[in-house]
């Protein structure tokens, strides 16, 4: 494995951590008044930076952008149907 692809690896590890941690502090706060990032839409803001970040190779930064913005359409989908 190239260097490139290790950082790419160990990037995703910790995204799927901040991803896991972040569920469970939101469901575990009590005070909703507050308006926050939804876990999808804070998943989907890492993926846009990680893009910004890896850009140097444009498969893998313009994928990472991809898949950041349509997990963002996700978001906004689903937020739009409950109201």
């Amino acid at each position: 494995m190239e260097a490139s692809q290790v950082y790419i690896l160990i990037s995703i590890v910790v995204l799927l951590i901040i991803f896991v941690l972040v569920f469970f502090v939101a469901k575990n706060k009590k005070n909703k008044k507050q308006k926050t990032f939804t876990p999808l839409a804070g998943l989907a803001f890492a993926f846009i930076i990680l893009g910004i970040i890896f850009g140097d190779n444009r498969v893998v930064g313009y994928s990472l952008i991809g898949f950041g913005v349509l997990l963002a359409i996700i978001d906004m989908v689903r937020k739009f149907k409950r109201k």
